[in-house]
């Protein structure tokens, strides 16, 4: 089944009074440090937390009576699982959700609140979409695939049509790639409406498919690994998905997860928004990955917020040694009075904060009379740690830092 503007079109008057629409707001740190005008699509703030409300709704919307007696059933790592269960409460239909067995707690409480039953299984997304393939044979549920549908992409497209509301003059336009149904939906209409604007899209280096599939011009499915940005780490993008990527979208780049976690820190602390890692990750490539664009006027899509608060607390810490905000430091001093005073007193003469203290004389490596000696620093940026460094060498101490 093709799909094309006049679907996403369709899909817009269907998500009247469902979907949000979003603010796109100027966000004036991405534009400074990119040097262009950079505006924020916050889909953060979308109903559910993400834009997968707008797909799953529009999917729904359209099954057939005898399918929704049946009910529905999805596999998701967190985002497509609350659309799903949002939209088949609102029409009355039974939905089952298959998430890998590590998927945000926040996620999986919240669409269970939404009225989901949910299904823990696999490691990674893939293995959980197997399983719902299984028991959707079973139960002849109508599966809610979270991208690879012409329905779901026409209602992720539909951001597109709001974007061009707002900024009928945007040049480029970078989006998060998982599976790829949100960058085919709006591509396919952007450059359908314009095709002089430019998409580019953007995955994180542990997992790479799209990116890989392109280069090599066939759906590939790549082993990746752990990321931050667990709503779009996804082993196989669709074949319909592949198509619409290859023919609408310009570039593809990557961020690693440290460039992740400091954008999803500096949405934190300069425009008090949350930020997901797959939701960073477009805002991350304009920073790291796009600095051949100048002067352009830009919309980065923050396709969600969804981000559980334990793992939220362990990305900023991320972020901050990224930024230099924060920094580890070992070093080995003589065990005796006032040894330890001493080394502290030349970080204080720094303006350094000491967090943290462990001070160890067992360990195999020191010698005996000597204690090894870790700290916690909270400090400006890397500058002032490269100081403390170079401080610390000068006074005859050798300094390893994290």
């Amino acid at each position: 089944m093709d799909i094309s503007l006049e679907d996403i079109i369709k899909a817009k008057a269907t998500l009247r009074g469902i979907s949000y629409k979003t603010a796109l707001v100027h966000n004036p740190i991405l534009s400074s440090l990119s040097g262009n005008q950079v505006h924020v699509k916050m889909e953060n703030l979308q109903r559910t937390g993400s834009f997968k409300i707008r797909g799953a709704y529009n999917k729904i919307a359209n099954l057939t009576d005898k399918e929704k007696e049946y009910g529905v059933i999805a596999s998701s790592a967190g985002n497509h699982a609350q659309g799903v269960a949002v939209a088949a409460t609102i029409y009355g239909i039974e939905s089952t959700i298959v998430m890998p067995l590590h998927a945000p707690l926040s996620k999986v409480t919240a669409t269970r609140k939404y009225g989901a039953e949910v299904i823990l299984y696999g490691e990674v997304y893939d293995e959980a979409y197997n399983e719902a393939r299984r028991i959707q044979s079973e139960t002849q549920a109508t599966f809610i695939h979270p991208f690879n549908d012409p329905l779901v992409i026409a209602g992720q497209g539909t951001i597109a049509l709001e974007i061009l509301d707002e900024l009928p003059d945007v040049e480029v336009v970078i989006l998060p790639i998982g599976g790829g149904g949100l960058i085919s939906g709006v591509a396919l209409a952007l450059k359908t409406l314009n095709p002089a604007i430019k998409i580019i899209g953007v995955q994180s280096k542990n997992n790479p498919s799209m990116l890989e599939s392109i280069a090599n011009h066939r759906v590939m499915t790549i082993d990746g690994i752990p990321s931050i940005a667990d709503g779009i780490a996804v082993k196989t993008p669709g074949d319909l998905t592949f198509k619409l990527v290859k023919q609408y979208v310009d570039d593809i780049v990557t961020v690693d997860e440290d460039e992740i976690a400091s954008t999803m820190l500096l949405f934190l602390e300069s425009a008090k928004v949350v930020a997901e890692g797959a939701g960073a990750t477009a805002a991350a490539g304009i920073i790291h990955s796009l600095s051949h664009y100048k002067n352009r006027k830009m919309v980065a899509v923050l396709s969600g917020g969804n981000v559980d608060v334990n793992i939220l607390a362990r990305t900023i810490d991320k972020g901050l040694v990224k930024n230099g905000r924060k920094c580890f430091l070992t070093t080995v001093i003589s065990d005796r009075p006032g040894a330890l005073a001493q080394l502290l007193q030349l970080i204080a003469s720094k303006g350094a904060n000491v967090l943290a203290v462990t001070h160890r004389r067992e360990t195999l490596d020191i010698p005996i009379s000597y204690a090894k000696v870790e700290l916690e620093l909270e400090t400006i940026d890397p500058a002032q740690v490269h100081t403390i460094k170079e401080l610390l060498e000068e006074n005859y101490y050798r300094v390893i830092i994290q």
